[in-house]
């Protein structure tokens, strides 16, 4: 299975990523993306998404001692309160990539918005 799953994933499509990088190398130089890690990347080349706090605050689960009061717990409600009034978008967005693995939100909302474990 996992011999499968290198094949499908790495080396069928090797000489179609090759080919992608060697275009894309000539438009912005390699050593100049070293720098980037690949969630800074994603920034720069998508940027900055319209990040809806009372959306993603609406669409949120909580777990632990934070599951019987959820939004009304007083550090959820710190938290969404530092979100709102002391975070840029850039500071959202980079938040949001943390949690979940990404930067942008689906058009449909947070609703739709799968964290790193699929869910």
């Amino acid at each position: 299975l996992s011999l499968q799953i290198k094949y499908r994933l790495l080396y069928r499509i090797k000489e179609q990523i090759k080919v992608f990088l060697l275009g894309f190398y000539e438009v912005i130089d390699e050593p100049l993306l070293s720098a980037f890690d690949y969630q800074e990347l994603e920034l720069m080349l998508c940027g900055l998404p319209h990040i809806s706090v009372d959306d993603w605050k609406n669409n949120s689960e909580y777990s632990g001692k934070y599951e019987i009061e959820g939004a009304e717990h007083p550090n959820v409600k710190y938290f969404w309160e530092v979100i709102e009034e002391d975070f840029d978008m850039e500071q959202r967005a980079r938040l949001l990539q943390f949690v979940t693995g990404t930067s942008g939100v689906p058009a449909s909302g947070f609703a739709h918005l799968q964290g790193n474990d699929g869910n």
